[in-house]
């Protein structure tokens, strides 16, 4: 790697960093970008679980709000809803195959980046309802690529 590289590296991985150890990001005006990337992220404990893959590991909107998700890696992921059922992200993947074809624009009507292939962004989607809404990739789930997307 180059000296840029490296230097670009490290302030990615300061600007993701909290006092917890958790990366975590709050929305505002202009939506939040959930960066994928396997690599590069490395995983961490959170409330659900064990997350790795997505920077920030647990994103923080406002309702109202929108987000996407943006593949910085070299080879294609997913952003993918859990389902309302999960409270933690659970020990095997829940996500079939529909999780590769991009689908559905609110947090409460769930959702799919579809399968992003590198340098790709998902569709913007809105957080529509205050909750708790924990998503994967279907190609990594165990890796642990998780995260979680708190909207208050």
């Amino acid at each position: 790697m180059t000296r840029q590289s490296w230097t670009t590296l490290a302030l990615m991985l300061l600007a993701a960093c909290t006092a917890g150890g958790i990366p975590t990001s709050s929305g505002g005006a202009g939506g939040v970008t959930i960066d994928i990337n396997l690599t590069l992220s490395q995983p961490v404990q959170t409330p659900y679980g064990l997350s790795g893959g997505f920077t920030p590991a647990i994103t923080t909107v406002p309702v109202g709000s929108q987000f996407h998700f943006t593949n910085t890696d070299s080879f294609a992921h997913t952003g993918s809803y859990l389902g309302s059922q999960f409270t933690q992200f659970p020990a095997g993947s829940p996500l079939g195959q529909g999780a590769t074809h991009q689908s559905g624009a609110t947090l409460s009507g769930g959702f799919t980046s579809g399968a992003l292939q590198p340098g790709t962004s998902s569709q913007t989607i809105t957080a529509d309802r205050a909750g708790t809404y924990l998503f994967g990739c279907f190609f990594h789930y165990g890796a642990p690529m998780r995260g979680a997307i708190i909207a208050q």
